[in-house]
């Protein structure tokens, strides 16, 4: 049977239904707050990114953030919206001052989407704006008009106000992380010297731009001091840490672009190029990058990026009749880089102290990574140790955002997870017993070790972070002391050789449920005795009560409902304040007298159960 094609079939959607039927096309994936790229968090970042524009302007030097639970808050002190056309910012698609490039020359949101998205996918979106003690507040439910209201001779500073409360029908289960609001807004202050951005009453704000956001993310202290070069719509500071890989932190316009784009390119290749020609020596480029951290951003007249969220910059050029990406980044690069290390000679030496190390180890390890190779093969690792899935990361795939790997031990748990997984997006690798302790071991560990040699392989990260196969890396152990030795081992794993997982937000522990309460009629699965208790209150009466010791108890069919879309995942973080030698030292050293005693302290005894 063939259906009708005829006009009854074709429907015009109004521009909220649009957004609220392809939210993805507006804010990329929706999550449920547990990674820092989840679109409750774009949300925040669209109103936020306004506000950035009036300060870039030079209006409103201050802007306060609140979240209270699901409720979320943003006042700006700039101009404020010129009143008469607030409901048309809010709520008409392609609409704003931005296309007038004497207003907003500069600016991220250039589409006039951004805010309009945020209204149609919020239950309750409030917007006021004050100008000279004239308001006008309009107020919202998903896109649609409730209430508006003019107020004539308030006591109030100019500028503009914006309350939106996420849409549970879209958004489902979800939470705002601080960290992840946190690191946004330090991030905002370190591109905006000056600003002030209060959120949930505490300050931040930045005198030394991209040096202070680089002292921030260096757990340890750098090999050499930070070089920072200014100049005009173009900043850069770079360092060498003691952590293996390479770190970026790149933005355009303000906006941090987590994927890099032409700018970063341009600065990988033209970084190595100067300090082969200032050194006089053809270093691989590997060497010259291995531990560099830094930090680009530029600004640039009517951006192009890859995607309505602005996470990967496409533009060629810096403006219609400005030099190209690659050149504006690569003669600023190479002149005052070049000009910082002749001024300089300490931190020139200890740079070329630091690449020659790193020449030096990366031919110690050549031979052993062959071999490790040609085991991996060997050992069939596709039948063996990963249970691959079908959509991989960074793939064109619309849902390669939701590859994850599952790092499970034992065959129990692994078998369960790897019967009811989603074949498409799921993969499961499977650990022989624990894990090696690799606390201050060199990478060579690595691919001597066959376990870490066969999960590197399978996360598809020897050469680079950039062809990592799995967005989520998810850990997957009982929830007992061997369990939680386990996860232990693997974040040390992590934070030794590939710190940028961690820091990027790839790692994840499952929380799996530790008591099952049912009676005939319902079942509740709780992760914790709060949720036990008032199931049992629900319930009443005597229920069933299941204590589950172990991955391996819980049975493929129940399995599901804890790794399908009501997955609980906790993200693993790093607090930007602490120094990840110093904490691994700690919890993975050698036994200390302050360890002990921090064990002593924090010991609780597993009581047995009561209904």
């Amino acid at each position: 049977m063939t259906s009708n094609y005829d006009e009854g079939t074709i429907r015009t959607l109004d521009w909220q239904e649009h957004i609220r039927k392809r939210p993805g096309m507006y804010i990329g994936k929706l999550g449920d707050g547990t990674a820092a790229d989840d679109g409750i968090y774009v949300l925040l970042k669209e109103v936020m990114d306004n506000s950035i524009d009036e300060f870039m302007m030079g209006f409103g030097k201050k802007i306060t953030i609140n979240i209270e639970g699901d409720k979320v808050v943003i006042r700006d002190f700039g101009r404020g919206i010129p009143l008469g056309k607030l409901e048309d910012v809010a709520s008409k698609m392609n609409t704003g001052a931005k296309y007038d490039s004497k207003v907003f020359k500069k600016s991220v949101g250039l589409n006039g989407v951004g805010i309009k998205a945020v209204n149609a996918l919020s239950s309750k979106f409030t917007i006021r704006s004050v100008r000279e003690s004239v308001a006008k507040e309009i107020v919202f439910s998903q896109g649609v008009i409730q209430d508006e209201k003019d107020l004539k001779g308030i006591d109030e500073p100019n500028g503009t106000m914006v309350m939106f409360e996420p849409d549970p029908e879209v958004f489902r289960s979800f939470h705002y992380i601080s960290d992840y609001v946190v690191n946004m807004v330090k991030n905002y202050t370190f591109l905006n010297a000056g600003l002030i951005i209060e959120f949930n009453g505490e300050r931040f704000y930045s005198r030394n731009g991209l040096r202070d956001l680089l002292e921030e993310n260096i757990d340890d202290n750098p090999i050499y001091p930070i070089i920072h070069l200014r100049g005009e719509d173009i900043e850069i500071a770079v360092t060498h840490g003691n952590r293996y890989g390479e770190d970026y932190y790149s933005f355009v316009n303000g906006q941090h672009t987590t994927q890099g784009g032409t700018h970063l390119q341009a600065f990988r290749e033209v970084y190595v190029k100067t300090i082969r020609d200032f050194y006089k020596k053809d270093f691989d480029p590997s060497d010259i990058r291995a531990s560099i951290v830094a930090a680009v951003s530029i600004k640039v007249e009517e951006p192009v990026f890859e995607s309505q969220t602005k996470t990967k910059l496409g533009s060629k050029d810096i403006g219609p009749n400005g030099p190209s990406v690659r050149a504006h980044v690569g003669n600023f690069l190479q002149k005052e880089l070049n000009n910082f290390l002749h001024k300089n000679p300490d931190t020139a030496e200890m740079l070329l102290r630091r690449i020659v190390e790193s020449e030096r180890e990366r031919k110690a390890i050549s031979g052993i990574k062959k071999l490790a190779k040609q085991r991996a093969k060997k050992v069939s690792l596709h039948n063996k140790k990963l249970r691959d899935c079908r959509i991989h990361f960074g793939s064109n795939n619309e849902r390669a955002d939701e590859s994850s790997i599952f790092i499970t031990e034992g065959d129990s748990a692994s078998g369960s997870i790897t019967k009811s997984r989603d074949v498409n997006t799921q993969a499961v690798f499977s650990l022989r017993g624990k894990p090696l302790n690799t606390f201050g071991l060199t990478k060579k560990v690595v691919y001597e070790n066959e376990e870490f040699n066969l999960l590197q392989a399978a996360l598809n990260i020897e050469e680079s972070l950039e062809d990592l196969r799995y967005n989520k890396i998810i850990i997957a152990t009982d929830a007992d002391v061997d369990g939680m030795h386990i996860r232990l081992l693997l974040i040390t794993f992590f934070l030794q050789f590939f710190p940028e997982l961690i820091r990027k937000g790839h790692v994840f522990i499952l929380q799996t449920p530790l008591f099952r309460v049912r009676n005939k009629q319902k079942t509740y699965y709780c992760y914790s005795e709060e949720e036990r208790r008032n199931a049992i209150k629900k319930l009443k009466g005597k229920p069933e009560i299941t204590r589950f010791k172990g991955l391996g108890e819980i049975s493929p069919d129940e399995f599901k409902h804890f790794i399908g879309r009501d997955i609980r995942l906790e993200p693993v973080l790093m607090k930007k304040h602490e120094s990840v030698t110093q904490m691994l030292e700690f919890y993975m050293g050698k036994n200390t007298p302050e360890r002990q005693d921090f064990i002593i302290d924090n010991l609780y005894v597993e009581k047995d159960e009561v209904a």
